[in-house]
């Protein structure tokens, strides 16, 4: 029963998503914090952590860390299927017919409707995100994120490296 009710809330937030995996950040959080408890606020946030540091889709990662936190192996094969199924069908029915039909000033008019639902999809997450992770009551962090937000801003070291400074940099300020 576990097993099949992770698959379907990674299925529901397959379903639902349109536009990438920090979309679905809100909608996996839902499922797994609110509606199923299958895990801690400071839990999800520390998974979304690894998810962004490992390669591949973040949507996929987080899919396959939780699934495999609540249920082992056989939960990380139910999340990330249940995650992937919706998109791959529905993009082998949008291959088949999009070049048909993507002209046409309707599709048009729906894409240009998509785009800011999918950046406020996006907002809301790095949103979310940074009220549980930066706080003022903890300046470490608040310095931590600022730095690392300007080192991706204003220079073109790789993001791997301002990653690895921001491990390095709690490892000093926690430690």
């Amino acid at each position: 029963m576990l097993l099949l009710n992770i698959f379907m809330s990674f299925l529901k937030v397959g379903l639902f998503s349109f536009g990438g995996g920090y979309v679905m950040l809100p909608l996996i959080e839902k499922e797994v914090i609110r509606t199923n408890a299958w895990l801690t606020y400071n839990e999800f946030i520390d998974i979304i952590a690894i998810a962004e540091m490992t390669p591949g889709p973040i949507a996929i990662n987080l899919a396959t860390f939780v699934g495999f936190r609540v249920g082992g192996i056989p939960g990380a094969l139910a999340s990330t299927l249940g995650v992937v199924l919706p998109s791959f069908v529905i993009i082998l029915i949008i291959a088949r017919f999009l070049q048909k039909f993507y002209k046409l000033p309707l599709v048009q008019a729906a894409f240009k409707g998509l785009r800011p639902a999918v950046i406020a999809l996006i907002s809301l997450a790095a949103i979310t995100i940074i009220q549980s992770t930066v706080t003022l009551e903890d300046l470490r962090s608040v310095f931590i994120a600022l730095g690392s937000f300007l080192l991706l801003s204003l220079t073109r070291l790789n993001p791997i490296l301002i990653i690895m400074a921001a491990g390095v940099a709690g490892f000093i300020l926690y430690g």
